[in-house]
């Protein structure tokens, strides 16, 4: 399943990555390479915490919007790949996670 992250960087940080489908889901790396691999890392962790705390996955709200979302102003779009086959819960094709 491809999640769409986004990427950001400050002068002097390494680059960040966001994923706005899953709330309080973000990772970083020193390149984006790494960015992005630790980005689908810590999208199968999350979702891994949340299915064993009986969070549901339910359809996800309008993906980043871009320059005129102002939750990443100066974000890059990107999408990763996570095998949601392998994680303890069923596959959704377009998670968001609502707490009960």
């Amino acid at each position: 399943m491809k999640f769409q992250v986004v990427i950001h960087k400050d002068a002097g940080s390494d680059y960040g990555v966001t994923v706005p489908e899953l709330p309080g889901c973000f990772s970083a790396g020193s390149t984006l390479d790494e960015a992005l691999s630790n980005a689908a890392e810590a999208v199968e962790c999350h979702w891994e915490g949340l299915l064993k705390d009986s969070f549901p996955l339910l359809p996800a709200p309008a993906a980043w919007q871009g320059r005129d979302d102002d939750r990443f102003p100066d974000g890059i779009l990107a999408f990763v790949d996570v095998d949601t086959a392998k994680l303890s819960g069923p596959p959704h094709p377009n998670p968001k996670v609502i707490p009960s």
